[in-house]
């Protein structure tokens, strides 16, 4: 149920954007990119979030298949990077599913509460006031609802932005997102019960840390072009 209430939930939010304020950014990208950029976005986002959520289980007694969020958008991002060095494309694409996004996984990770133990999206026990117990008497951190709550929060402050016209959220949006999601996920992966790669960290912190990275990068890099390219004026 909740899945369809986030796929949703999303469609309506990226919808009420685009004819809010994204035309003109949604309008470029679709006379720009060509329609094998569609095909890249979803053949990326499939394989990633199979192939991280698979890995990750690796190292439990019982691997399995299964997918991730965090794998999805690293999977999309690499593949659409890939399509754009190819075609020669600069600037970001990815207005339309910036808020989008942000609204899917606020609505999907309350699914994942309220799944319970079988989601394994669990935190970490814990005895702060606020800790939940999701049927096996362990009160524990409830990690999915602090990742609702920051893109909640991520979605107001870019609402804020987008009526404001300001340009981090009408031309570089998508890569804040990117910031803000990695930075939080980085976080919370410190109390999830995963499998440990590398010290205490897991395989979703080094994608969330790569998230990060990405932002920040080609944050700086949209910036410079805007600010000393041939068409800043």
């Amino acid at each position: 149920m909740f899945d369809l209430l986030a796929w949703s939930t999303g469609a309506f939010v990226g919808w009420g954007l685009y004819r809010w304020r994204l035309k003109g950014a949604v309008a470029w990208t679709a006379s720009t990119v060509g329609a094998a950029w569609f095909a890249a976005v979803a053949a990326g986002a499939v394989l990633g979030a199979w192939l991280a959520g698979s890995l990750n289980t690796l190292r439990d007694a019982h691997p399995s298949l299964s997918h991730s969020i965090v794998g999805a958008l690293v999977g999309s991002i690499v593949a659409v990077e890939v399509y754009k060095g190819l075609r020669g494309i600069r600037g970001s694409t990815g207005a339309a599913f910036t808020g989008s996004f942000a609204a899917g996984a606020a609505v999907g990770r309350l699914g994942c509460f309220f799944a319970g133990l079988p989601d394994r999206t669990y935190g970490e026990p814990t005895a702060l006031p606020w800790a939940v117990d999701l049927g096996d008497g362990v009160g524990r951190h409830p990690v999915q609802l602090y990742e609702s709550g920051v893109m909640v929060l991520f979605l107001l402050a870019y609402g804020a932005g987008l009526a404001r016209r300001a340009p981090w959220a009408m031309q570089r949006g998508f890569y804040v997102l990117c910031i803000v999601y990695g930075a939080q996920r980085f976080a919370w992966e410190f109390l999830k019960p995963y499998p440990t790669v590398f010290g205490p960290f897991n395989l979703f912190h080094g994608l969330s840390l790569a998230l990060v990275l990405y932002g920040v990068v080609f944050y700086g890099r949209d910036l410079a072009r805007a600010r000393h390219g041939p068409d800043a004026a």
